[in-house]
């Protein structure tokens, strides 16, 4: 394998590469190539590769992600940064204010100019801190992906990777993000990954389609590829301008459930800690049988807390009583990050977890394990090691090992970011049958589509408080791009 350094143009020729566990070759004999300005996404299904080739593009692969592979030619370019889906895989240092004056300090910036240069870069991203001088695993998801894109910006790198920079942010910072993209991006050459293509449909001037398999089926304009692909677009269920249109209009199932049932958790004068400070609190809560509650709010307001203190996974005061027989298999909760939860090291041992512990028969573990791997798209990766998975791949396995045991509530911490549009539509009708079950299904999301779409009551968290909570009178009623159903009930 060559390496070059060109000054117009970079690229890879016949690439090939292969995952441990993986028999089959991927990415056999693939050509790319890209000149310096392009602003270039990349656009297919998850688990299609396309971040994978992001990380050869720079050189992570091979020289700091260790797989075999090989190419006639690889051309990397000099300067360069890149911005992961997990932030946290990013940071070197344990301060916000540390993480970039390390990146300051490897461009040779004096120590004098650094405190202007970090607060610079901190108000390019959004991320308003009182004191710039704090713990970096404070912070909520979506704040550490605004540090980890303020650290690559530090850079001022030639070439940006970006691998689904807005996946965490709510629709405020996710703008936010793209503004900045736009104005450092100008004079920039960009390669992106991202689902939510709304908002920067404007900004890329090439889409390079990927199908299932990593193959590039179509490769050239913005507007060519979107008019042009459409039946691609739908049939490798990659997210597009009209991709909730279609899915409305295939989707035949019985109207969700509108009355809730008995209750299934009271919160009474409940708070929530993390360290000694009270971040999130509220007097008095009640959730029930068949609802579907989406919790919104802006990054670092608190859900997550909420929700993690609703599962008693951090310190918490007041009263949290839930109405179920066990509570502890009972009540599922799906993390943020899915890599908390894996236990083992296969896809099929993870999720045959829970039920080898309940001494489920072997023949039914075998059963319902093989039917949850169809249902998740995962069949293929039954074998691999969890950790090794696509994002995607990885979020979808930590709601079917979740949801295995049929439980009687669920509680979810982003559960379709990182998800292509045929795998989060199969996740809402998945949690859509478990409402109309009496399942309560608890949601903290950003996706506002899903929000006006699917949820029967919405909770609203700014500040470590719960300033709405708003019920649905008639779901699905709304015309497209307006909230669907009339909020009513509101208060607080």
């Amino acid at each position: 394998m060559s390496s070059t350094n060109e000054v117009e143009a970079w690229g890879v020729s016949s690439l090939r590469l292969a995952f441990p566990e993986k028999q089959e070759m991927f990415f056999k004999d693939l050509n790319f190539h890209y000149h310096k300005g392009e602003k270039i996404l990349f656009l297919g299904p998850s688990g299609c590769g396309k971040s994978t080739l992001l990380q050869v593009l720079s050189g992570l692969i091979p020289k700091s992600v260790r797989l075999p592979m090989k190419a006639e030619a690889i051309s990397i370019p000099e300067s360069w940064g890149y911005i992961f889906q997990d932030p946290d895989t990013q940071f070197c240092m344990p301060y916000v204010d540390e993480e970039i004056a390390f990146v300051l300090e490897n461009r040779k910036i004096s120590t004098t100019k650094m405190p202007e240069l970090i607060q610079k870069y901190l108000t390019m991203v959004g991320l308003d801190l009182a004191d710039p001088h704090q713990l970096i695993h404070s912070l909520s998801g979506g704040m550490k992906q605004r540090l980890a894109i303020a650290g690559v910006l530090a850079l001022e790198p030639e070439v940006l990777f970006l691998d689904e920079p807005t996946a965490l942010l709510d629709p405020e910072g996710t703008e936010q993000l793209w503004q900045t993209v736009r104005k450092i991006g100008m004079n920039r050459t960009l390669i992106i990954v991202e689902h939510k293509i709304s908002h920067i449909m404007n900004l890329v001037d090439r889409v390079v389609l990927f199908d299932n398999k990593g193959h590039i089926i179509a490769d050239g304009p913005t507007s060519d590829i979107i008019r042009h692909h459409r039946r691609e677009l739908d049939a490798y269920g990659i997210w597009h301008p009209d991709a909730w249109a279609s899915y409305e209009n295939r989707y035949s199932g019985d109207s969700m459930a509108k009355t809730a049932g008995k209750p299934i958790l009271k919160l009474k004068n409940f708070s929530v800690f993390r360290d000694k400070t009270v971040k999130f609190s509220v007097p008095d809560l009640t959730i029930r049988e068949g609802e579907w509650i989406a919790i919104i709010g802006e990054n670092g307001a608190g859900k997550s807390t909420m929700i993690e203190g609703i599962m008693n996974l951090i310190r918490h005061r007041g009263s949290c009583h839930w109405f179920l027989k066990h509570p502890e298999k009972d009540a599922a909760f799906v993390f943020q990050n899915p890599e908390y939860q894996f236990v083992t090291d296969r896809v099929e041992e993870e999720l045959a977890f829970s039920l080898v512990q309940e001494k489920m028969a072997h023949d039914q573990i075998a059963s319902r394990v093989e039917q949850e791997l169809v249902r998740y798209s995962l069949e293929a990766q039954r074998d691999q090691n969890p950790f090794q998975l696509s994002v995607g791949q990885k979020r979808r396995l930590s709601v079917a090992s979740s949801l295995i045991d049929q439980p009687e509530a669920v509680i979810l911490d982003e559960p379709t970011f990182g998800q292509d549009a045929r795998n989060t539509f199969s996740l809402l009708d998945l949690f859509r049958k478990l409402v109309e079950n009496g399942t309560a299904v608890i949601m903290v999301t950003h996706e506002m589509e899903i929000v006006r779409r699917f949820a029967t009551r919405v909770l609203t968290i700014k500040q470590g408080r719960l300033i709405g909570d708003s019920r649905v009178a008639d779901q699905n009623s709304g015309r497209e791009g307006e909230p669907d159903g009339q909020l009513v009930e509101e208060h607080r």
